[in-house]
């Protein structure tokens, strides 16, 4: 479906209002765009008439009853936000109610890499044999893994880097545009640094002008890797090593970047850092709009629950037990 089709409905100007105002605040909103032409097309063919009503909203949820319940409460939730920025002009106008939605999923706990795993990993990826398709996969997937847990890349950020974003005078790379149409740079540690520095002599092997992919394969010409194929690929790796969640299944690419936020919170809190003091750098680090998205990242698991109580104790000992010459007569 194009992502520029007409929208046919009686509310097509507002959808066309809506999605342009939320363009114009910098989200791509494609996946919102896809629902709402969905929608309108349902809209449009029905027979009499076009307007959002609880009747008609009812029917066009029932056309997605096929989608699992995450999803559909997606759906519904993007059709209701369209009827508040409705109401805004119009205050009769139906507005879904959301106790009517799917309940939502509990969100799953992401899996925190432990050091002995990610040298797992690291010893899997040198495992790897190079083939006329992928000559540097070797190269590849050791570089990718050091990146996504060193420097809390995104999967996308990764594939879409090219040989000039890495400076290597600064040790950094710059990571372009890329969601909230937010670029940064992204100071790289010695370890990252040293690994970077490795694949790029080996990358020299294929054709390196300056805008072509840092992470590359060989079909066909000289391509980037998808990030379905890295991820592909990286899960394979986590079955090599054997890296497994508490359930048993296979972790996450994206608890990389998970791993990464983790580790500077911990190693904040064992160095006696005041955490909050430092999350607006987290958070610039990792290319978040504010400190709630990297709050999301720092959800109190085990690791942190233990050093905030042991920073507690430290700080809270005195008064708790009081020596002898302290206590009350």
């Amino acid at each position: 479906m194009s992502q520029h089709s007409p929208f046919l409905s009686e509310i097509g100007p507002i959808i066309t209002r809506y999605l342009n105002l939320k363009q114009a605040l910098g989200r791509k909103y494609t996946t919102e765009r896809q629902v709402l032409v969905h929608l309108d097309r349902f809209l449009a063919a029905q027979e009499h008439g076009s307007e959002l009503t609880a009747e008609i909203f009812a029917r066009w949820c029932a056309t997605i009853d096929h989608l699992t319940p995450g999803v559909r409460r997606s759906w519904m939730r993007i059709s209701r936000n369209l009827c508040l920025y409705r109401r805004r002009s119009e205050p009769t106008c139906f507005v879904p109610d959301p106790a009517g939605f799917p309940t939502p999923h509990q969100p799953r706990s992401p899996h925190l890499f432990k050091p002995e795993e990610i040298v797992g990993l690291l010893r899997a990826a040198d495992e790897l044999r190079a083939h006329s398709t992928s000559p540097l996969r070797r190269e590849v997937f050791r570089l990718a893994i050091v990146l996504l847990y060193t420097a809390g890349l995104r999967r996308g950020e990764l594939v879409r880097l090219t040989l000039c974003d890495y400076d290597p005078a600064e040790h950094t790379l710059l990571i372009r545009a890329t969601k909230f149409h937010k670029s940064r740079l992204v100071p790289l540690s010695c370890d990252a640094t040293r690994e970077m520095e490795e694949y790029l002599r080996a990358r020299r092997q294929l054709p390196h002008s300056a805008d072509a992919p840092l992470l590359c394969n060989w079909s066909r010409g000289l391509r980037p890797y998808t990030g379905a194929g890295l991820g592909q690929g990286l899960r394979q790796l986590f079955r090599r090593a054997d890296v497994r969640t508490a359930s048993g299944g296979l972790p996450r690419v994206h608890d990389l970047r998970h791993g990464f936020a983790h580790q500077a919170l911990l190693r904040w809190y064992r160095a006696g850092i005041d955490v909050h003091t430092k999350l607006p750098a987290l958070a610039t680090y990792m290319g978040h709009v504010s400190i709630v998205s990297t709050q999301h990242y720092l959800a109190m698991l085990e690791p942190f629950a233990q050093e905030a109580s042991e920073r507690f104790d430290r700080h809270c000992q005195p008064f708790l037990n009081p020596g002898p010459g302290d206590r009350e007569p």
